[in-house]
């Protein structure tokens, strides 16, 4: 049986890059790469797009609407841009949501990869709006907390390169309560108002806290949490912590809920690494099951 060929248009971005690096070494599979002077060339970029049976788009949401022209149909594509994942032509690759969200991403040829802030967020909700512990009229209050890696090549620049006295300390960002995750964290929780979402960036490269806080019974939340999650890529704790770092997942692919509280307020937490559930490691999860692959294959947990 022949491979099946992956072409990763944008691989020199900070997602391409991990995607990259987490498939050089699969032998199940095989990697096209792209000159690095054609990496624009749009003609080519199209020879590749058309040899490859799966193409992960790492770029720009306006890029990857373009991208997606350069595409055929019969050509399985993850995009990993905001453009596409409020679009109901396209499957939302979150496959521990439920067994028919797993068996539409394995059916599908145009899966939309979560967005990091965002798969935090919807980890936490969505089983509680599934269970109705909250409703849609609900509003929440979310706070996520994100190392430098999430902001790009830019930012990691920045940290890294051209450090000012402001960057060692943590930096609320998003102030204007529109941060472009907001759409798809409403719309797959299925709730009537936009959440009130608080981002954070702080001084260290990766790894992300994303944290809600209802009134509820803590036991109560937890088995829930443990029911829903049973058998998947998410796991579910309580009281384990006395602090919560959010870097403590980095260089993981799966998810923590850490459940917090007493009897009648609850703190629910989910870490995770920004790039690996947040970003690359979803996308390759997704990969897997878009090509009949054991699901989490080459991720780290």
């Amino acid at each position: 049986m022949n491979k099946p060929k992956i072409y990763i248009d944008g691989q020199a971005g900070t997602t391409g890059l991990e995607i990259v690096k987490r498939l050089s070494n699969r032998e199940d599979i095989e990697l096209l790469k792209i000159p690095d002077d054609k990496r624009h060339d749009d003609v080519v970029r199209k020879e590749y797009m058309k040899e490859a049976d799966l193409v992960f788009l790492c770029l720009p949401d306006a890029a990857s609407i373009e991208a997606i022209k350069l595409i055929d149909d019969k050509t399985k594509v993850i995009d990993a841009s905001t453009a596409h994942r409020t679009n109901p032509d396209w499957v939302y690759g979150f496959s521990e949501l439920s067994n028919q969200q797993k068996q539409k991403i394995k059916s599908s040829y145009r899966v939309a990869n979560p967005g990091c802030h965002a798969t935090g967020f919807i980890s936490i909700v969505y089983p509680l709006m599934k269970h109705q512990f909250i409703q849609k009229d609900t509003l929440l209050s979310c706070t996520s907390l994100t190392g430098y890696s999430g902001g790009g090549k830019s930012m990691i620049a920045q940290y890294e390169t051209e450090k000012t006295s402001d960057l060692y300390a943590p930096r609320l960002y998003g102030l204007s309560l529109q941060h472009k995750h907001l759409k798809e964290m409403k719309q797959i929780c299925h709730l009537e108002k936009t959440p009130l979402f608080c981002p954070v960036v702080d001084d260290y490269y990766r790894g992300m806290l994303t944290t809600i806080m209802i009134e509820g019974n803590k036991e109560e939340i937890v088995q829930l949490y443990q029911d829903f999650y049973q058998d998947t890529f998410i796991e579910v704790t309580k009281d384990e912590e006395t602090y919560l770092s959010a870097n403590l997942y980095a260089q993981k692919d799966n998810l923590k809920i850490c459940i917090h509280g007493n009897d009648q307020q609850v703190m629910i937490s989910a870490l995770f690494d920004n790039l690996g559930k947040g970003a690359s490691g979803a996308a390759i999860q997704n990969m897997n099951l878009m090509l009949g692959l054991e699901e989490y294959k080459g991720l780290s947990y």
